[in-house]
């Protein structure tokens, strides 16, 4: 098919290869580093593949928004370092995580293997993309993953009504052998920031039980909540007691900020969370020994009942946008394109 299909109404469908030029484009334009940009443009680019228009080409518009205002740094080098057996430490040096998950993930997986399981702490990074993308980096390599880092904080914990917590996003990948993995993502929130930011560009109201106004009232106005109000853990005390975990293991235990310093650090500036990441890498052929390969297979019986029940597996509605995407391209609104396309003026 062409690069872009122009038939959409209200928008395109923009192959893979366009959507990448496009992204690498605006960012080189707008100071990143060729690696920067490559390694951004590729994680914004998946995720626009799979539909999640939160996570995709969105986000370029709150990236150049957070370089403008000095808070992330367009050509930093990470640096990566091999702590222990089982430890590695990168320090993306201000810049965003892509590149630096990119550049320890080798000596991550190294590890896995070699000791059955290893985690990476990426330090002083600035985040905005999904971590399904680098769940997927690991489940390729048989490896189960799981993966999560504070945001700023957005969120009022359940019985609170200030925000305090992040959106703390939580991520498993289970490989699967010749089929497609295992992966859910998802915000310790209600809904994804992103999802309640695309409401306020679109000037929807968002649903109650999202966010709360500024005394902590029911709000369904996407502005009041995000600008003076707060967003709602998942489930209540259950999703307040995940993001407290993430705010924990991936904050103070791996020498990096809570989400309430990581706001304190942005001074108003509104720029994108700045914070540290934690990656566990789990080799089951070493936790589950010589016979491994049968232990998965019986894993696969699980999905075939809950499949049999009518239930879907985490990820299925992803890989069937991704599938579409492939043959024609993904949807891109007219809207955000003339948005992308100023960052280029």
């Amino acid at each position: 098919m062409k690069d872009t299909d122009t038939t959409a109404d209200n928008g395109a469908y923009l192959t893979r290869e366009a959507l990448m030029s496009l992204s690498r484009r605006v960012l080189e334009h707008q100071g990143f580093s060729a690696e920067q940009a490559r390694a951004l443009g590729e994680t914004l680019v998946a995720a626009q593949m799979d539909a999640s228009h939160s996570h995709g080409l969105y986000r370029l518009l709150g990236i150049v928004q957070t370089l403008r205002q000095g808070a992330a740094v367009a050509d930093a080098v990470p640096e990566v370092e091999d702590v222990a057996a089982g430890v590695v430490r990168v320090d993306a040096g201000g810049g965003f995580s892509p590149l630096a998950f990119e550049l320890g993930l080798p000596l991550l997986v190294g590890k896995a293997r070699d000791a059955g399981v290893a985690l990476m702490a990426i330090n002083h990074c600035v985040h905005s993309t999904a971590l399904w993308v680098e769940l997927e980096r690991l489940t390729e390599q048989g490896l189960v993953a799981i993966v999560c880092n504070p945001t700023q904080a957005y969120m009022a914990p359940h019985g609170g009504s200030r925000p305090l917590l992040g959106t703390n996003p939580l991520a498993f990948g289970w490989p699967r052998p010749g089929r497609e993995p295992l992966v859910f993502d998802f915000a310790t929130s209600a809904i994804a920031r992103g999802d309640i930011e695309l409401h306020r560009r679109e000037g929807k109201p968002i649903p109650e039980g999202w966010g709360v106004d500024r005394d902590g009232a029911p709000c369904t106005d996407p502005e009041e909540v995000l600008d003076h109000g707060a967003m709602l853990p998942f489930g209540q005390h259950k999703g307040s007691a995940l993001a407290l975990m993430v705010e924990l293991i991936a904050g103070p235990m791996i020498g990096d900020l809570l989400s309430v310093e990581s706001s304190e650090h942005d001074a108003g500036r509104a720029g994108l969370p700045y914070h540290g990441e934690l990656i566990i890498a789990i080799d089951p052929a070493r936790t589950a020994g010589a016979t491994s390969e049968a232990h998965m297979d019986r894993a696969e019986r699980l999905f075939d009942e809950l499949l049999g029940q009518g239930a879907r597996l985490p990820a299925q509605r992803r890989y069937r946008e991704r599938a579409l995407s492939e043959s024609r391209g993904a949807w891109v609104p007219q809207a955000l394109l003339d948005d992308i396309e100023a960052l280029l003026a």
